[in-house]
């Protein structure tokens, strides 16, 4: 099943495919929200070899990231992205449905 409420950056497929050359297989992100961390909901990151049947794929350029319904309701809108800075180098969501957020990025309130 697709969806276009979440999209995948191009820097986020890009490292996707870089990690999927690396382990020499198709790797996807699963991206969920649970709850927890310091400001109510936090993000969940892993890679994985297959989809699972109720999730939801999110492609581009050949890569696909994963979420499941309960989650996409709080990352509706929303862009899963990969930033590589000074502090480390990471999966990231830029969620426009966040009020607040804490200081590590992790975790947001609605």
């Amino acid at each position: 099943m697709t969806s276009t409420d979440l999209t995948l950056s191009p820097a986020a497929a890009r490292r996707l495919h870089d990690l999927g050359a690396a382990e020499g297989r198709p790797l996807m992100l699963r991206v969920a929200v649970e709850g927890g961390g310091c400001s109510g909901f936090q993000y969940q990151f892993d890679l994985v070899d297959e989809a699972q049947p109720d999730d939801l794929r999110i492609e581009r350029d050949g890569a696909a990231a994963l979420v499941d319904e309960m989650s996409l309701v709080l990352l509706k809108g929303s862009e899963i992205d990969y930033v590589d800075e000074l502090a480390g180098a990471e999966f990231k969501v830029r969620n426009p449905n966040a009020k607040s957020s804490c200081g590590c990025g992790v975790s947001f309130s609605i």
